[in-house]
């Protein structure tokens, strides 16, 4: 028998019970409410106003000359992948896919694959399609990855442009897009420097 005096273990506090797996009162010390990871998404941080101004002038100014200069020669320089390379470009200057290497042999292996395929299964969208994924398999082998070069596969196969006009303009158009973004680089205060590599 107990004697009166005598008193049972006491009962560990509250908070020294270890919770079940699973089960915590909050969340995790360091992390973020799962309904703000949620609502704001793991996108980029919005860019500064400056930098969204500079991107549009910078990239509007590259496709109005060449708009312009195809005005004059009257040949088609402004075409769908110059102005994807500019987004790039201009954009993302540090980006692996906006380096001159990338725009520069991107663009050449994509005509090159254009007109072979051109060449041996003719103009149709099956062949564009096809053209496209050799052109995306070469870019990742040649240490170039340019995504804009795969539309200029599919606009040779669908348009079919004479190639000892195109490829020049092409080439032309693309390296004087490169300059300007390499100018432009040095002009704007606290811009990231273009490029990164050349080569």
């Amino acid at each position: 028998m107990l004697s009166a005096d005598s008193t049972l273990p006491a009962d560990p506090a509250p908070a020294a019970r270890t919770a079940p797996p699973g089960d915590s009162a909050g969340p995790a010390r360091g992390r973020p409410p799962q309904r703000r990871r949620t609502a704001t998404g793991r996108a980029p941080d919005r860019p500064a106003l400056t930098g969204a101004f500079y991107s549009f002038t910078a990239a509007t100014t590259g496709l109005l000359v060449l708009a312009a200069i195809g005005a004059v020669i009257h040949e088609p320089v402004l075409i769908p992948p110059l102005a994807a390379s500019a987004a790039l470009v201009h954009s993302a200057p540090t980006l692996p896919l906006a380096q001159p290497r990338s725009v520069l042999a991107g663009h050449l292996i994509g005509a090159a694959v254009g007109y072979t395929a051109l060449a041996t299964a003719g103009s149709s969208p099956w062949a564009a399609a096809v053209a496209a994924g050799i052109t995306l398999a070469l870019l990742m082998v040649a240490r170039a990855p340019h995504s804009p070069a795969c539309a200029t596969t599919v606009v040779i196969v669908l348009q079919t442009p004479a190639a000892g006009r195109f490829v020049p303009l092409l080439l032309g158009a693309a390296t004087l897009m490169i300059l300007a973004e390499y100018a432009a680089s040095r002009i704007r205060p606290r811009a990231p420097r273009y490029p990164a590599y050349w080569w």
